[in-house]
């Protein structure tokens, strides 16, 4: 698919690289907020200042794709319409601020997430994080990269097979919803992995949060995440880190045991890192998934 200029094929490279000029365009939106958003009195108006820029940032990118690829779908969380789910089309999946929360607090783990996705599979990936300058890319069947020029995963030939949980770093996420059986299902399956062998946990090395969707996918995909479990992110936050991942010789399945392939707009996740000839993949996720403790509903 990758490099296919025909008239029924996408032409993956010229997307790549139309992404990419996007994202360094919203880059400069995003840093240029900064000062304004830690100024502001109160979390209610950083949070509607964010949104502003949400907006803005979106709004930018969609004007320019719907000009350049006006006959493609586009698909992003400002614009979201339930009415109007994700389909096989070739369609764009856009988070304009991915790591929310990190910008309010001017924490600098936030990003800007393009994605392209045909038959609801992630194709393109693009995903820039403008405070630390990094850039993740990928093209399906090409690889990807850090900074354009560093292949992923970045130890490539002596990245270590994984090895089980207990010598695992995992990235997770508590989300918004503070309660409920989703919120239950997340902190006993925490408790269940950092707790010792010997009380029936897996004693995990540690567990992280990085506050993004699409910087934890693509830590996964460098190699220094080994695993991440999310649940109730949506498909514009994983499209463009899934692709990314999956290129570096990662691997997502669902994040409720028993499904190795896993829906886009699934919301539920488990993306688990690259290993020599993909040595121990399977067998970690059998061991995460027996750690579950419930189902996670989305």
């Amino acid at each position: 698919m990758a490099g296919n200029t025909s008239d029924n094929a996408p032409n993956l490279r010229g997307i790549h690289d139309f992404l990419i000029t996007l994202a360094y365009r919203a880059g400069e939106i995003i840093t240029n907020a900064l000062p304004e958003i830690s100024g502001t009195d109160s979390k209610k108006n950083s949070a509607d200042l964010v949104t502003q820029y949400d907006k803005a940032v979106e709004d930018v990118i969609s004007t320019s794709l719907k000009e350049k690829y006006p006959h493609y779908k586009f698909h992003g969380e400002e614009t979201y319409d339930p009415a109007h789910p994700l389909t096989s089309a070739p369609t764009f999946v856009v988070d304009p601020i991915d790591g929310t929360v990190n910008f309010v607090h001017g924490f600098p783990q936030a990003c800007i997430s393009l994605g392209f996705a045909v038959d609801c599979i992630p194709v393109v990936g693009v995903v820039f994080n403008p405070f630390t300058k990094s850039l993740y890319t990928a093209i399906r069947g090409e690889g990807a990269f850090l900074n354009r020029n560093t292949k992923l995963p970045l130890k490539g030939g002596n990245l270590e097979p994984l090895q089980g949980l207990e010598n695992a770093l995992i990235a997770v996420e508590w989300g918004s919803d503070r309660d409920g059986s989703n919120w239950e299902t997340k902190v006993r399956t925490f408790e269940k992995l950092g707790q010792t062998k010997e009380a029936g946990g897996s004693m995990v090395h540690s567990l992280r949060s990085l506050g993004s969707a699409a910087l934890n996918l693509c830590a996964v995909a460098t190699g220094t995440l080994d695993l991440y479990w999310e649940g109730g992110c949506w498909a514009w936050d994983v499209c463009a880190g899934w692709v990314i991942l999956e290129e570096a010789g990662g691997i997502v399945v669902d994040g409720n045991p028993g499904n190795w392939k896993p829906r886009l707009d699934g919301r539920k996740y488990l993306a688990v890192r690259a290993s020599p000839d993909g040595r121990g993949q399977k067998e970690i996720v059998e061991e995460f998934w027996s750690q579950i403790q419930g189902r996670l509903e989305y």
